[in-house]
């Protein structure tokens, strides 16, 4: 079937909307139609409350809401709520916090808090007349012009901490940048930041214009490429992490404590170094930091693009994690750069996100972002424990077991069955299907 594009797709209703893609796309059949309506919210202001969040929506797309219960963190006690559809997570989340718990727990330490934002230009004008003018005249100038839109953040402790002209000539012909860093406190600062960064664009050519020092040829050549943030923030940036003696490290696996801490350290050092063990390793580092992130409103697609650039800051993917056995102590830790908020966008709007930080004790921005590196280690940790004594698949499968039936239309007391069929073995798709069709008679 060839299909024709739409003009006003957006300006459609719901149904309109619905109706266009059951014809043009799905072949007119209604049970599509079907699928998006059971998923609207009862409560008609709570589903347009959801509509709006987006553009063109007509349905909601749901994900478990689970809860990792039993974290230590700082000496205090939580339950993290973790949006994510992948059955393992919180099941290894809630494993590690169990783990930790007699053991002291988690440590976290916030590193910075510092967030950036760059004025990217072409200026083809002399490099030192250049940085004079922005030593002497410029950067007062920019601050000066930005104080209307700092004055809120900097009266909530927050503001812009500094501002440097950057050549990068050397890469691109006559490429600068102003860059910038904020303290944004509680708010992940988007918006604050660029607004403030556009303000910057704004004020760096009218300055270049008036400037005597320039000639009119330098003036003219002035062209401002963009005005944007950057969600790389390798200055804002939280330690979470864990030690005991190694004796303590007993596992319900038999493997020996002094073993299981070699075999440990090993698997670290190998994502240190390797970098396709290394995606796949901070991968699941990701999964226990994305479904907090999610959970409490964030924006998760930021959070992994900045852990990931983190990952390769020095020219080679690695562990975002590392592990240490020194003088009979195992630690075991994690750097992680991130940005996010617990003020403004989805958290004053979803009720679930509100729910979510309201579990957490209301925390600052930096607590957040303490509780979202302890999910991230905590993850890791179970991962690798699973890896280096029964292996990934026993815990994992049987995670999916469930899955697997409901595929294939499982009735509750098959499932019941299966539970107990495979509670002392490892879970294979293949073994799942054979005996259900062997109790089928198939």
């Amino acid at each position: 079937m060839n299909h024709q594009p739409i003009e006003g797709f957006s300006k459609l209703n719901k149904q309109g909307k619905i109706d266009w893609l059951v014809t043009e796309y799905l072949d007119g059949n209604q049970e599509y139609q079907n699928i998006l309506k059971q998923y609207w919210n009862e409560d008609a202001d709570l589903q347009k409350l959801h509509e709006e969040f987006s553009e063109n929506t007509i349905s909601n797309f749901y994900m478990p809401y689970g809860i990792a219960p039993n974290f230590l963190i700082d000496g205090k006690l939580y339950a993290l709520p973790m949006a994510v559809e992948e059955s393992s997570v919180v099941a290894a989340a809630s494993k590690s916090a169990k783990f930790w718990l007699d053991k002291g727990g988690f440590k976290t330490t916030i590193i910075n808090t510092e967030k950036l934002g760059h004025t990217h230009f072409i200026f083809k004008g002399e490099p030192h007349k250049l940085q004079h003018f922005f030593n002497f005249k410029l950067k007062k100038k920019l601050l000066e012009a930005t104080e209307e839109i700092t004055a809120n953040m900097r009266n909530r402790g927050g503001g812009i901490l500094n501002i440097h002209l950057i050549d990068k000539t050397a890469d691109l012909p006559h490429y600068y940048q102003l860059k910038a860093s904020f303290d944004t406190v509680d708010s992940m600062g988007a918006n604050f930041i660029n607004s403030c960064l556009e303000q910057f664009g704004k004020t760096l050519r009218e300055e270049v214009a008036k400037e005597e020092e320039f000639t009119q040829e330098e003036k003219d050549s002035l062209q401002i490429v963009m005005n944007i943030l950057s969600n790389y923030t390798p200055d804002c940036i939280v330690r979470a992490e864990v030690s005991c003696p190694i004796e303590d490290l007993k596992d319900d696996s038999g493997i020996a404590p002094e073993e299981f801490a070699w075999k440990f350290k090993q698997a670290v050092t190998i994502a240190e170094i390797e970098p396709f063990r290394a995606t796949t390793h901070n991968k699941g580092v990701m999964n226990g930091v994305d479904a907090v992130v999610i959970a409490t409103g964030n924006d998760f697609r930021a959070t992994e693009a900045c852990a990931h650039a983190y990952a390769a800051r020095d020219g080679q993917y690695r562990s975002l994690t590392h592990c240490t056995t020194d003088d009979g102590i195992f630690r075991f830790w994690i750097d992680l750069p991130i940005s996010v908020g617990v003020v403004g966008g989805l958290t004053n709007l979803h009720p679930l996100v509100k729910f979510s930080l309201a579990l957490l004790g209301k925390p600052s921005a930096q607590g957040l972002m303490s509780v979202l590196a302890v999910s991230g280690l905590a993850q890791n940790f179970a991962a690798l424990r699973s890896l280096v004594t029964t292996g990934i698949q026993k815990g994992h499968m049987k995670m999916h077991l469930l899955n697997i039936l409901n595929q294939m239309g499982a009735t509750e007391d098959e499932k019941q069955y299966f539970v107990n069929y495979f509670k002392n073995k490892t879970v294979t798709h293949h073994e799942v299907i054979s005996e259900f069709n062997r109790m089928r008679g198939q």
